[in-house]
């Protein structure tokens, strides 16, 4: 598919049974990971990729969720496949529920448009990164050797990478100081995947939610790894200067593991 065929993109949402999807993610295994276990219950109900990227929007205490996703299948795809599904994936997916809406096919060069976002922010190394991070200096404090250099090939969290290069020796007291946040360094690392789409409005964006998970995932040989790495939550402004390249970004998601929850922006009127 070129550059220049975009599918129609439809925004779709459920209202998740949390007690039942996490009743079925304890039996199938997945219990401890809400991003894995919506990905495989998603994939056995509409297709693998089918809906993603996705977010789960649940209120703190209530029994259920609202799951928003991107998808580019028709509606008659998208429903057929609730025809065969399992009943307690039916259930457990708020599938009763399901609601449609046909995203715009363009979008206008100098739009300007709000956003919700939950990404991770990770960084693939090109080559190995040496420095003096915390892990190192607990290995130091221990009386132990340390660790060494992260592997080229390593995700990383966009923060460690940006606090090592800036301080290979350790950090300062006071790194803010030094013109170092988590939430500017997160910041940037958005702005440059939004790039070629459109233009981040740094100082109407912030990061309204941070924490460190931890991610089981299938690993190259076939098995499973566990890692830990930032969830981070911004709401924000853009402005579109690619109306062909922003259907692409909505569509793939900002960053990696879209599949699991992931990358998906959701939008609004800007400039409010």
């Amino acid at each position: 598919m070129s550059e220049e065929t975009i599918p129609p993109l439809t925004l779709l949402s459920l209202l998740i049974d949390l007690q039942s999807l996490r009743r079925l993610a304890a039996l199938r295994g997945t219990g401890d990971d809400e991003g894995r276990a919506l990905h495989h219950l998603l994939s056995e109900t509409f297709g693998k990729g089918a809906l993603q990227p996705f977010r789960l929007m649940p209120a703190p205490g209530a029994r259920s969720a609202t799951l928003y996703a991107y998808s580019t299948a028709t509606e008659d795809a998208l429903r057929e496949a609730l025809d065969i599904a399992a009943p307690e994936l039916l259930q457990a997916l708020g599938t009763a529920h399901l609601a449609l809406r046909t995203m715009p096919e363009t979008w206008r060069e100098g739009r300007r448009l709000a956003f919700d976002l939950r990404a991770r922010p990770m960084r693939r190394l090109l080559k190995p990164l040496e420095g003096w991070s915390r892990e190192e200096h607990r290995l130091h404090l221990k009386g132990k050797a340390a660790s060494g250099a992260i592997r080229k090939g390593a995700e990383v969290d966009a923060f460690l990478v940006a606090r090592l290069r800036r301080f290979p020796d350790g950090m300062p007291d006071d790194p803010e100081n030094e013109g170092l946040s988590r939430e500017a360094v997160y910041r940037d690392w958005l702005a440059e995947r939004l790039s070629g789409a459109a233009t981040l409005d740094l100082a109407r964006t912030r990061m309204v939610g941070f924490a460190r998970v931890r991610t089981r995932r299938h690993d190259q040989e076939g098995g499973e790894a566990s890692s830990e790495g930032p969830d981070a939550t911004f709401h924000g402004e853009l402005t579109v200067t690619d109306g062909a390249a922003f259907s692409r970004l909505l569509a793939r998601g900002v960053g990696r593991h879209t599949a699991y929850g992931f990358g998906m922006l959701l939008l609004r009127p800007g400039g409010a």
